[in-house]
């Protein structure tokens, strides 16, 4: 079947229609395995304009911090400009989502490749300009932060998107395989980028790490807004959804009242709100406890052990049956998160956190990839970009959050009391997963 998009499109099969969604083939033998399905949805152009066209996003917060610190020689200047930028991310992500949802991805990524591209200048330029870092010269350097933020592509959101129209005629595993591709290159670039940024402005200057994420922007967010995919997103909120395994009716614009729909969705978006507080929680906490032995500067790199077992991790659930249900998914993955959590009270060597955290991240990955899934099922059809990135922006705004509560603990208590918010916060994630599963169950035999 063939559904005219929002608007015409240069990549569709024909000048007058929207190609229908790609029929994944029987089973095939791959060297990839269950992940051999994603080439031949969406060509391996796609894998891989995908992967790094988030790679800025995963510099910028890092990289104004390491700016604004070196060039004005004040911590609390580059934290503050950190802030701004995850404070915009937040606020940002939404508008282009639901901008996206209304005009298309084409559009919305090519003109926010510009103006981020633009901001990113805008704040190099105000950042090596100004002098003394006054009350005035802060507050503008502030204000591009917020604006680079603002205006960032939300790449890995939008890509979900594209796979949830590309897999429609497609069996609910190839889905849950390009969502488990997704949560893996979500976490890759999250520990690739910091990385980045650290060697280049270590090696060579502060400001070049800013410079690559501006050129990586103008030019793979906009290959990104072009490739031929696009036209599956685009006219995606017209197209009728699926249940998922039975745990809640997408479609469900027409069966149930706004308000459930409405709760349905946030149910997932409070639940990355919790997985963003874990995260900013566990970065501060490692950051106290590293500095007990004087590395607080290795913080990071114990944090990217927890990532690189979490990027596996998601990986694995597109391997687990179909059976399993989502819902029961995601209250297993974060009990055992909750678990692993309090055991980072534990470790007395920086030896033994690393083995803590090897075990963590394995249930990181599969509770994010789970609640993206069930964001998809219960999102409006019509507003799937607005949803996904409503969940990408839940996390950076529990990120905050996790990071204040740390902090403020780890000022009067140490590592150890900065311990309890990371733990807490993956047991808010069982309970809501719990509350999930009941209001699903409800809205299914409604």
């Amino acid at each position: 079947m063939y559904i005219t998009p929002s608007s015409a499109s240069p990549d569709a099969t024909s000048s007058h229609a929207a190609p229908s969604s790609p029929i994944v083939p029987g089973p095939q033998r791959s060297r990839l395995g269950k992940f051999g399905v994603l080439p031949h949805l969406a060509g391996t152009s796609f894998l891989v304009l995908g992967l790094f066209a988030r790679l800025p996003l995963a510099m910028l917060t890092v990289g104004a911090l390491t700016l604004v610190t070196t060039a004005s020689g004040s911590y609390a200047a580059g934290g503050f400009s950190a802030g701004a930028v995850g404070l915009g991310s937040a606020l940002g992500a939404p508008l282009l989502g639901f901008l996206a949802d209304k005009r298309g991805q084409r559009i919305v990524l090519l003109v926010s490749a510009l103006l981020n591209t633009a901001a990113i200048a805008a704040l190099l330029i105000v950042t090596l300009t100004s002098a003394g870092f006054s009350g005035g010269a802060l507050a503008l350097v502030l204000a591009t932060a917020f604006a680079v933020g603002f205006t960032c592509p939300q790449i890995g959101p939008l890509a979900r998107v594209r796979w949830m129209a590309m897999t429609r005629r497609s069996p609910r595993s190839a889905l849950d395989t390009a969502l488990s591709y997704e949560g893996t290159a979500d976490e890759l670039t999250f520990v690739l980028g910091p990385a980045l940024v650290g060697l280049l402005a270590s090696l060579i200057a502060p400001w070049l790490p800013l410079a690559l994420a501006a050129a990586l922007t103008i030019t793979l967010v906009s290959a990104f807004a072009v490739h031929r995919t696009v036209a599956y997103s685009d006219r995606a909120s017209s197209d009728a959804r699926t249940p998922v395994d039975g745990d809640a009716g997408s479609g469900a614009d027409e069966d149930h009242p706004a308000a459930a729909r409405s709760a349905l969705v946030l149910l997932p978006v409070a639940g990355m709100v919790a997985v963003g507080t874990f995260f900013g929680s566990t970065q501060t906490f490692l950051t106290a406890f590293s500095g007990q032995f004087g590395a607080a500067e290795s913080s990071g790199l114990l944090y990217a052990v927890m990532g690189l077992t979490s990027a596996v991790a998601a990986l694995s659930v597109a391997y687990w049956p179909q059976r399993f249900r989502h819902t029961h998914r995601w209250m297993v993955s974060a009990a055992a998160m909750t678990v692993a959590a309090a055991a980072l009270a534990l470790p007395t060597t920086i030896a033994a956190m690393l083995v803590a955290l090897l075990f963590l991240g394995v249930f990181v990955g599969p509770t994010m990839v789970t609640i993206f899934s069930i964001g998809s099922a219960v999102a409006p059809a019509h507003r799937l970009g607005t949803v996904m990135t409503l969940l990408a922006s839940g996390i950076v705004a529990g990120t905050a959050v996790g990071s204040g509560l740390a902090g403020t603990l780890a000022e009067t208590g140490g590592s150890a009391a900065a311990a309890v918010v990371p733990a807490a916060a993956a047991a808010v994630l069982l309970v809501l997963g719990a509350v999930s599963a009941a209001a699903l169950r409800r809205v299914s035999r409604a």
